[in-house]
């Protein structure tokens, strides 16, 4: 009895551990930025000792401006500092037809997202989920946190 007790207890754990482990970063279509300098800075974001220099490209920040849909190959990177040293990444990249890689009820578009470390190695620990889940209640302003900040960048 105590042995099954020790099974049921263990698989139960497993099942806990695989259904969350999905939710985590997976490799997509998201690529690191190839020449983060080729980007243009536009908004700095300040929380706590953690503060976000967030780019995009030049091409991106006029479509925004004149109202536009952003062009597909876009990506906006915040890179992520804490107590002044850079801690992470997290790039969102828009790619034609990318959406589709996800339900309906989760989709952001055709956005996806990606955490890295500075090392440009994907950061498994993240979770690219609760990405989409807090990003699609920005629809109207192309899934960006930041979309205000870039209409208003020169």
């Amino acid at each position: 009895m105590k042995s099954r007790t020790i099974i049921s207890a263990s698989l139960a754990l497993c099942a806990a551990f695989a259904s969350t482990g999905a939710a985590y970063a997976e490799p997509n279509k998201v690529t690191f930025p190839e020449d983060l300098g080729a980007l243009e800075l536009y908004t700095t974001v300040t929380r706590g000792n953690i503060f976000e220099n967030v780019y995009t490209s030049r091409e991106a920040l006029d479509a925004i401006q004149q109202g536009e849909d952003l062009p597909n190959g876009t990506q906006v990177v915040l890179e992520i500092f804490r107590d002044e040293e850079l801690w992470r990444l997290f790039v969102m990249e828009k790619g034609e037809g990318w959406g589709e890689e996800y339900d309906e009820a989760s989709r952001t578009g055709d956005w996806q997202f990606q955490w890295y470390w500075p090392d440009g190695t994907i950061n498994m620990e993240e979770n690219t989920a609760r990405c989409r889940s807090c990003h699609m209640s920005r629809e109207d302003r192309s899934y960006m946190f930041t979309y205000n900040d870039a209409r208003r960048a020169e």
